[in-house]
């Protein structure tokens, strides 16, 4: 298997093609920017399968097939879930959120191996994934919460929660009001029911609520650590792949 790695993080880069070397795939190129890859799409021949970051350094990724015409199956590596995966469902394209997972990973590995692309036109429709890029379908998102204290439900309203987090195979909101409340659901849940301008995961551990942040602090190793307005049981760390996009998100 002939593969591309196109990702503007270096380390990033390295990373992905040293969880792709543990299944047995060797990464043939690392390009870092769209000028570039389209410089070494016209000089080389097409790879079988591309691992492709959306956003790179001097633009979108997909500006490169618009010089360019993809011949190679496509596994997108996103932190574009709030609406990017709808784009991916309209279109058959498999995504990996970052940082990458190396399961998923190796699940999305085995689906191309099972999707047999040389026998298949590749759907890709670029300017229906741009257009959800730029003007998201509408959707509703969750409002509020429910959790059981004791005999009773506790209504919990999505603008009051700090931060939802993972314990000991739970989830919890943590309120304003310094309370944590078990959730009846998990993280990976929350993905595809919280406003992604208001709540960001910061790690596989938190999501957290922009109106309630006190403050950002330089971390060890290119991280940032937050403070909430109340929350202080655990010391929250963005995570240094997720660094660049809550930097973007906070904008």
């Amino acid at each position: 298997m002939n593969v591309l790695i196109i990702e503007d993080e270096k380390p990033a880069a390295r990373r992905l093609s040293r969880l792709l070397s543990e299944l047995e795939i060797d990464v043939s190129t690392m390009l870092h920017s769209v000028e570039d890859s389209i410089v070494w799409f016209q000089d080389n021949p097409h790879p079988d399968l591309i691992f492709l970051d959306i956003q790179l350094s001097d633009g979108l990724s997909f500006e490169i097939f618009d010089v360019v015409e993809v011949k190679s199956a496509i596994i997108f590596t996103t932190a574009y879930d709030e609406y990017a995966l709808q784009a991916f469902k309209l279109n058959s394209i498999d995504y990996l959120l970052k940082p990458i997972d190396e399961e998923e990973l190796e699940s999305a590995v085995k689906k191309y191996r099972d999707f047999k692309p040389e026998n298949r036109k590749i759907p890709v429709d670029f300017n229906d994934i741009k257009k959800l890029l730029i003007n998201p379908l509408e959707r509703e998102y969750k409002k509020r919460f429910t959790a059981k204290v004791g005999q009773h439900l506790k209504i919990i309203n999505a603008d009051e929660v700090e931060c939802f987090y993972s314990e000991n195979k739970g989830t919890y909101a943590a309120t304003s009001d310094g309370r944590n409340y078990l959730l009846d659901t998990t993280l990976e849940q929350l993905e595809e029911e919280l406003e992604p301008h208001t709540f960001f995961r910061v790690s596989r551990k938190f999501y957290v609520n922009i109106n309630h942040i006190a403050d950002i602090i330089s971390y060890t190793n290119s991280r940032l650590q937050i403070k909430l307005n109340h929350f202080n049981e655990h010391e929250i760390i963005v995570s240094r792949e997720r660094v660049r996009d809550f930097k973007l998100w906070l904008e």
